[in-house]
């Protein structure tokens, strides 16, 4: 498959494009055209430019509304609600952290949640801006329903991402990005769309069986990381972000990755902790430099995020891979190709 090479600069102005033509206001473009294009450059494509027709397809269709601004619901001291009024989550996410940090500063911890929000890509990337001012991250979220209950067949809940992020003293943050399936579904859709297979122990069928074919697993169901320990844990997410909320569960709500149906609705929420409220900034960052030499005493040992951050530096440097189909797609989107 042939790909060309772009500047960050450039994909990112014409996904803004893209956005907008298909109905979204130019903060909601901007805000989700940063965070796909930083995907992108961490080597995460399907997190990455790949989600733009997806994207367009639900502005289009009804599934998000382009002319959504996020609120504030309610609030209460160290609690905050963010209500994305069923936009592209991005704008949303970026007011529930500025909120959580300045909650956590006033607080000492800060726990904002955002309501009718829609697929808000790589959790990691929203907690950033947590650690970049010394503060403690979590970031969690539901999706449409991907994998059972344990013993069940029917997809219940969604891959549900969690998000921690741990600053440090004078080093890049430690960063933790991870969904509670065996494998992000965003991996298949990309292996779907390429008819490559997928490892064994990643999905069922829809009738239950185990497969390694991508479009039958996206037909089917994902298997849950760890067995019936990641299935517990994607249910504590699905409770954390839709009960406390207001939003739909992963079975109210339908696949991300169709252009019509319902509007998503789901959930997300953010922690932010100020280690200065607590044992104390300076005690925070001996503890965490002390486990990191513990760690890194294994020359076989990554840090968390640091392949993340290597492929940031070189995608800076040498520009981004982009496939020339999906290029010309999300082009023909932005009204820049003969045919749009």
């Amino acid at each position: 498959m042939s790909a060309v090479r772009v500047t960050p600069e450039e994909l990112e102005s014409l996904m803004v494009r893209a956005l907008m033509r298909c109905g979204a206001t130019k903060a909601m473009a901007a805000a989700t055209a940063g965070a796909l294009v930083a995907a992108e450059m961490e080597g995460i494509s399907s997190h990455g430019a790949s989600r733009i027709p997806q994207y367009c397809g639900h502005l289009r269709n009804g599934r998000a509304a382009g002319s959504a601004v996020p609120v504030i619901a309610r609030a209460s001291k160290a609690a905050c609600l963010v209500d994305a009024r069923q936009g592209l989550a991005y704008h949303a996410c970026a007011m529930a952290v500025r909120e959580a940090v300045e909650r956590a500063k006033q607080y000492g911890v800060a726990f904002v949640a955002i309501a009718n929000s829609n697929h808000f890509g790589a959790a990691a990337y929203h907690v950033e801006a947590i650690a970049g001012v010394g503060q403690v991250g979590f970031a969690f979220s539901n999706s449409p329903a991907a994998m059972p209950a344990w013993g069940g067949k029917r997809a219940l809940f969604g891959t549900n991402p969690i998000a921690a992020t741990f600053p440090r003293r004078t080093a890049p943050p430690l960063v933790i990005d991870l969904s509670l399936s065996a494998a992000a579904r965003g991996r298949i859709m990309v292996a779907a769309r390429e008819n490559e297979p997928i490892p064994e122990g990643w999905a069922l069928d829809r009738d239950g069986n185990p497969t390694t074919d991508a479009n039958a697993a996206l037909d089917g169901t994902m298997l849950p990381a760890g067995g019936v320990k990641g299935a517990m844990l994607a249910l504590t997410v699905e409770l954390l972000v839709c009960a406390l909320t207001g939003s739909a569960f992963g079975f109210e709500s339908d696949s991300f990755f169709e252009e019509d149906g319902r509007p998503t609705r789901i959930g997300q929420a953010f922690i932010a902790i100020d280690p200065g409220a607590l044992a104390g900034q300076e005690v925070f960052y001996e503890r965490v430099e002390t486990l990191v030499e513990a760690m890194t005493e294994d020359p076989a040992v990554r840090l968390p995020g640091e392949r993340r951050r290597q492929n940031r530096e070189q995608s800076a440097a040498e520009g981004l891979l982009v496939p020339e189909s999906l290029l010309a797609r999300i082009r023909n989107l932005a009204g820049e190709t003969a045919d749009a």
